[in-house]
C-alpha cells in the first residue's frame, strides 16, 4: 500500500504566497497542499505588532490542528520577520519562513547598490536591518517600504490591475543613481510582489534584477523533506480564505491557473 503523501501547509496574508506555492509544488509535486490565505486580516503591513503576532499564531495554530501538516511554509515576509520564532516555539511542526534575500542580492550585485522593496512593516523591522549589517558585504542597501503594492498585487490577480503611474510611484525609491553607480538588484521582500514583476519591468527607469525568494524557499522545503519518500498521488490542492469568501470569477480563474478549485461557500 503506497504511503500517504506529505502534507504541506502554505500560509500568507493573502494570495501573494501563491508565488511560493508554485515553486514548492514544482519541487515536491507528490505532496498534498493546503493554502491558507488570511484575507480577513489583510493587509498585515500596518497592524500593531502584538496584535498581529497573536493573530498569526491563532490562524496558523487552527490550520495546524485542522490539517495536520508535515511542514508549514510561512509565505509572508511580514509574518516571518515578526512571528516565526514564536511559531517555532509554540508548534512542533517544521517551519520554513520567508525573509528578505539580502545576502544573495548583495553577493550578485555588480554595482554594489541594492534595494529592498517590501511592506512598510518588513523594511522597518530590526530583523531586516540585522540582515543588512550581517550580509551587505560593502553594498549600499536602500530600504523601500510600500503601503500599497500588496493590495495592487491582489487586485492584479483578481482582474483589476492598477494604472502604470501607481506602480511607478511605489517603486521609484528603489532606483538610485549616485556616485557613478546605479541600483542593479531589487529584492522582492513581499511574496505578493512577484505577481507584479512584469509591471515592475515595464515601469522601471532602467533594467534591474528582481530577486524572487520563492526558488530558495522551495529548495529548503525539498531539503527538509528529502527523507520523506514520494507518496500516493496527492489530492487537488485546497485553498482556504479565513474570511470565508468565495472568489470572484476573475480570481477563481487565476486560482485555477495554479491548480486550485474555488473553495466552497462557508
Amino acid at each position: 500500500m503506497p504511503d500517504a503523501p506529505a502534507t504541506i501547509l502554505i500560509f500568507d496574508s493573502g494570495v501573494g504566497g501563491l508565488t511560493v506555492y508554485r515553486e514548492v509544488a514544482a519541487a515536491r509535486p507528490d505532496a498534498a497542499y493546503v493554502y491558507v490565505a488570511d484575507d480577513a486580516g489583510f493587509p498585515y503591513g500596518n497592524q500593531p505588532e502584538a496584535a498581529l503576532i497573536a493573530r498569526i499564531i491563532d490562524v496558523v495554530g487552527q490550520a495546524i490542528t485542522q490539517h495536520a501538516p508535515d511542514l508549514v511554509v510561512v509565505a509572508c515576509n511580514t509574518a516571518s520577520t515578526l512571528a516565526l520564532a514564536d511559531l517555532r516555539a509554540r508548534f512542533a511542526v517544521p517551519f520554513v519562513g520567508t525573509v528578505p534575500a539580502i545576502k544573495p542580492a548583495c553577493a550578485q550585485s555588480k554595482t554594489k547598490r541594492v534595494a529592498v522593496l517590501g511592506t512598510q512593516a518588513t523594511v522597518s523591522r530590526e530583523y531586516t536591518r540585522a540582515l543588512i549589517r550581517e550580509f551587505a558585504a560593502g553594498c549600499d542597501v536602500a530600504l523601500v517600504g510600500s503601503p500599497r503594492l500588496a493590495s495592487y498585487a491582489e487586485a492584479e490577480l483578481g482582474g483589476t490591475p492598477v494604472a502604470d503611474a501607481a506602480i511607478k510611484t511605489e517603486i521609484a525609491g528603489c532606483f538610485v543613481d549616485a556616485d557613478g553607480r546605479r541600483t542593479d538588484t531589487v529584492v522582492l521582500a513581499c511574496t505578493h510582489y512577484p505577481l507584479l514583476t512584469e509591471r515592475f519591468k515595464a515601469n522601471a527607469p532602467w533594467p534591474v534584477d528582481w530577486l524572487d525568494p520563492a526558488p530558495a524557499i522551495a529548495r529548503r522545503v525539498a531539503d527538509l523533506l528529502r527523507t520523506r519518500p514520494p507518496g500516493s498521488p496527492p489530492a487537488t490542492p485546497r485553498i482556504v480564505f479565513t474570511s470565508g469568501r468565495v472568489p470572484s470569477p476573475a480570481l477563481a480563474a487565476a486560482l485555477a491557473g495554479y491548480g486550485f478549485s474555488p473553495p466552497p461557500p462557508v
